[in-house]
């Protein structure tokens, strides 16, 4: 047996996205959305957790996208305010304050359990999580909440994995009708396996806020047509939280 996490990133992007999540949820194999609240359609996707409590929805911690929600973090930002780019932070990890960084990702999580919902779990946008010198504040982020984070790699080491295994390889021209059934084989029996996936619907802001976009909406058919293979099982609990 091999227990499967569907997470469905960007939960909150957009309207558009929001609503792909929801309907690969219902119709099809997603039971897993992280959100990222420093986005405009954030309150949406709450409205829509909490109609929906099948899916379990943990926090996608955001450093790379969008503006912080704190004013006084001058080292995660350039000079309009807003988050540096990917390529910058990846470029250079010793300009951002570790103090900064803690102090915007627990205002994201406090957020969030503002809303009077508990998180399931902590990944990040871009996989800045995995990022070794952030090593220190995700660890104790994941202590503090008592929540555990998406796999990242090896050096993780004393931090509380979602899954045994990481798959982010459904994404771009991977994006493909076999994928599913091609994962026998792939994975060791008795394992649990996360699988990255991005579902959405397409709107005027997904594409203005957003390179992937029509790969998207590929996605959303696969995943809400798709079947796992024998031998695997959607999670339907995770970190206690009974679904």
């Amino acid at each position: 047996m091999i227990e499967v996490l569907i997470n469905a990133d960007d939960f909150g992007l957009t309207k558009a996205v929001n609503y792909g999540i929801l309907d690969c949820h219902k119709y099809g194999i997603v039971n897993s959305a992280t959100i990222m609240m420093n986005a405009k359609a954030t309150e949406h996707a709450i409205e829509i957790a909490k109609k929906t409590p099948s899916l379990k929805v943990g926090i996608h911690l955001v450093l790379t996208w969008g503006k912080p929600l704190l004013s006084d973090v001058p080292s995660l930002v350039d000079e309009s305010g807003f988050f540096k780019k990917q390529g910058v932070v990846y470029g250079d990890t010793n300009d951002i304050s570790l103090s900064e960084l803690e102090r915007e990702w627990s205002a994201q999580i406090e957020r969030f359990l503002e809303f009077g919902l508990f998180p399931t779990h902590l990944d990040s946008h871009h996989h800045v999580h995995g990022i070794t010198a952030f090593l220190p504040v995700i660890q104790k982020l994941s202590e503090k909440y008592r929540l555990p984070v998406r796999n990242a790699g090896e050096h993780l080491v004393g931090v509380q994995t979602v899954t045994d295994v990481f798959l982010d390889d459904f994404y771009g021209e991977m994006v493909v009708e076999d994928y599913f059934q091609n994962l026998k084989g792939r994975i060791m029996d008795g394992a649990s396996v996360e699988i990255m996936t991005h579902p959405a619907y397409m709107d005027e802001e997904l594409l203005q806020v957003s390179s992937y976009n029509d790969k998207r909406l590929k996605e959303t058919r696969i995943l809400t047509n798709a079947k796992l293979p024998e031998g695997f099982f959607l999670r339907y609990s995770i970190n206690q939280v009974q679904i």
